[in-house]
């Protein structure tokens, strides 16, 4: 079968490549699903991964199949796989058990192993092909009704982790009941954290460096939420006209953000980083100020990295709850299809080029 891969350590090797078609068949065959992809989408994840930032190949290979955004169609169960059957959409978990306690308890996400197996990022193979093969326990059914958004799944459970881990953290307020939420960012996760509060009740104002109007923009108003654009208000300057926020999420993948963020939370609120940054950025930040702040308004900031089962689960109940709110926004973040394997280069070239472009996915096959 036909499958886009890289040769992990060496910069802009992405190509397409003949790979086995995975088999169920065997003696370990008894959890086993046999997953047909249908769509892939592709993110900031497999551009720096073809450019050797990280990832690792699977033991015994030199090469690594990209793509951990995946939706697809059960082909075939094992004979102790009673949840799934054929024709059920699905998509599939990315992070695989380590070693570490919380590995064994299905938190993986929480690992504190070193070394870590990610579908698609490390050590394991991605979603790219046209079949995989999976254990039932990392493979969550999609209701039919959500198999057009079906792909959006993946980059979701990240804004549900994140959101959930907040609440899960205030609980020891006993009572915690936000209104104000921010999220920086207006790009997928954004625009995803955005729709996910705003599914919750709260007051939303989502950041972005682009003035309105324009389609992210609309896509924030059209549910509710108001869009402020950091080039005409800054955000501690916005922080005093629509806050103190309660609940931040962050994710520009600027760190200066984080430490304005930091300052425009109000008491007991929470800030939740979700973007990763590189580099050796230096500013000058209120650092006696915002500590002083933290301490005496009780406040928190956390990362948040990956999902497990059970924020798959959420979101796909959070994307039945949007379709029936908001029918048709989800499908409008998808803006950029990108038809069969074989035009791998013209994928990742959307991710960086493509003007306007919010989800960037691969129709490998007929839904």
């Amino acid at each position: 079968m036909k499958a886009i891969a890289v040769l992990p350590g060496k910069p802009n090797t992405v190509h397409l490549r003949d790979v086995p078609k995975p088999i169920l068949n065997g003696k370990d065959s008894g959890r086993s699903v046999l997953v047909k992809v249908l769509r892939v989408g592709v993110d900031g994840t497999d551009k720096e991964i073809n450019a050797a930032e990280y990832g690792e190949a699977p033991s015994g290979d030199d090469f690594l199949i990209i793509g951990h955004e995946s939706f697809g169609r059960v082909e075939a169960v094992g004979p102790n796989v009673t949840e799934l059957k054929p024709g059920d959409y699905v998509v599939a978990t990315v992070r695989r058990p380590g070693s570490s306690i919380y590995d064994q308890i299905g938190t993986n996400d929480m690992t504190t192993d070193d070394t870590y197996f990610e579908r698609g990022i490390n050590l394991r193979h991605g979603f790219l092909a046209e079949y995989y093969l999976d254990d039932a326990e990392f493979i969550v059914k999609v209701p039919q009704g959500l198999k057009h958004v079906g792909v959006l799944l993946e980059p979701t459970t990240v804004v549900e982790k994140g959101i959930a881990q907040a609440y899960e953290i205030q609980r020891r307020l006993r009572v915690w009941r936000p209104r104000r939420a921010a999220v920086m960012g207006a790009g997928t996760i954004g625009l995803l954290a955005t729709l996910v509060l705003r599914l919750r009740g709260l007051e939303v104002t989502t950041f972005g460096l682009t003035p309105r109007p324009y389609l992210n923009s609309d896509l924030i108003e059209a549910i509710g939420a108001r869009y402020q654009s950091t080039r005409e208000l800054p955000i501690l300057e916005a922080a005093k006209k629509y806050g103190p926020f309660d609940l931040i999420f962050e994710a520009t993948g600027a760190s200066s953000v984080v430490f304005d963020s930091m300052q425009a939370l109000a008491k007991n609120g929470v800030l939740v980083l979700s973007s990763v940054t590189g580099g050796d950025r230096k500013i000058e930040v209120p650092a006696d100020m915002i500590n002083l702040q933290f301490v005496l308004g009780n406040k928190v900031m956390v990362g948040t990295v990956n999902a497990n089962r059970e924020y798959f689960e959420m979101g796909v109940r959070d994307m039945a709850q949007a379709e029936a709110e908001y029918p048709g926004w989800l499908s409008r973040l998808l803006t950029h299809p990108v038809k069969g394997l074989e035009n791998y280069s013209e994928l990742l070239d959307k991710l960086t080029s493509a003007k306007g472009a919010i989800k960037v996915f691969c129709e490998v096959a007929e839904l």
